[in-house]
């Protein structure tokens, strides 16, 4: 009996082992290009002085490349309306920072990144929020009746377009959780956002979920939407992913564009106890 248990092991490992073959597969790769991270965030009741703008090099997908930090660059900011500048100094690990920075609502901003010899540019407005006038919660507005979700609400500015980024982060999670929307049919009016956690992962009596709701650009809310959708991941209505340019073109080599967006958003945050 145990000869016949060997003879059939032996011929499983024959078989599994034959099957082991190695495949080869080509990736595309693509050259490396610089990442600009400039979101400058203006919180209401602030003085918004205090800013950062990373710099970093894009990777392919299976390099093993820990610190693609860019170090070495001159990074500055000017308001085109009364053409003040901030400079941005390397603190290290990619990371240019400013004290002097002074957000005016609807002012015009340029980014200028002086990097290997190559000059990027871009440009934005500075774009307001209005207020958050209440912050609750309930189980009534989300996809299951069960999980609670938070609400936020606030008066939509009248007789202009807004768009709007909201972020959602439970406070231990990694990771937080944003989303766009515009005003086209709220125009005016007081309107209500909720925020549900995934399936499996819903909120409980004593989590605490910090709130970000910003004033975004129309340009900007239509990459952060398209990026959203890539990031979710493929489905059946799912457009294919491709690579997204943002708003940092490259005067010097124009094929040669960067990755990432120059922003400039005012914000309102809160903080939620559920109950």
């Amino acid at each position: 009996m145990k000869t016949y248990f060997k003879s059939v092991i032996f011929l499983l490992t024959i078989v599994f082992t034959s099957c082991q073959d190695v495949i080869d597969v080509d990736v595309q790769t693509a050259p490396s290009r610089l990442v600009i991270e400039a979101s400058i965030d203006w919180e209401k009741g602030t003085a918004g002085n205090s800013q950062k703008i990373k710099l970093s090099k894009s990777t392919s997908y299976f390099d093993t490349t820990s610190n693609m930090s860019v170090t070495s660059a001159t990074v500055k900011v000017v308001n085109t309306n009364d053409n003040s500048e901030f400079v941005f100094t390397h603190q290290g690990s990619g990371v240019y920072s400013t004290n002097t920075f002074i957000p005016v609502v609807n002012d015009s901003y340029n980014l200028q990144v002086i990097y290997e010899g190559e000059a990027y540019t871009a440009n934005e407005t500075l774009t307001p929020v209005t207020d958050i006038v209440d912050v609750n919660q309930s189980i009534e507005g989300g996809f299951n009746d069960e999980d609670l979700e938070v609400n936020i609400a606030f008066v939509d500015p009248e007789d202009e377009e807004n768009y709007y980024l909201f972020k959602f982060q439970k406070q231990g999670d990694l990771l937080p959780s944003i989303e766009d929307w515009n005003d086209e049919f709220i125009n005016g009016n007081e309107a209500t956002w909720w925020y549900e956690k995934e399936e499996g992962e819903a909120f409980q009596s004593g989590d605490v979920v910090d709130i970000s709701f910003f004033g975004i650009s129309e340009s900007y809310h239509n990459y952060i939407r398209i990026l959203i959708e890539q990031s979710e991941g493929a489905g059946p209505f799912s457009a294919t992913p491709v690579p997204l340019k943002g708003n940092c073109i490259n005067e010097s080599t124009p094929a040669n564009y960067a990755f990432g967006y120059f922003r400039l958003t005012q914000v309102v945050k809160d903080t939620y106890t559920f109950q």
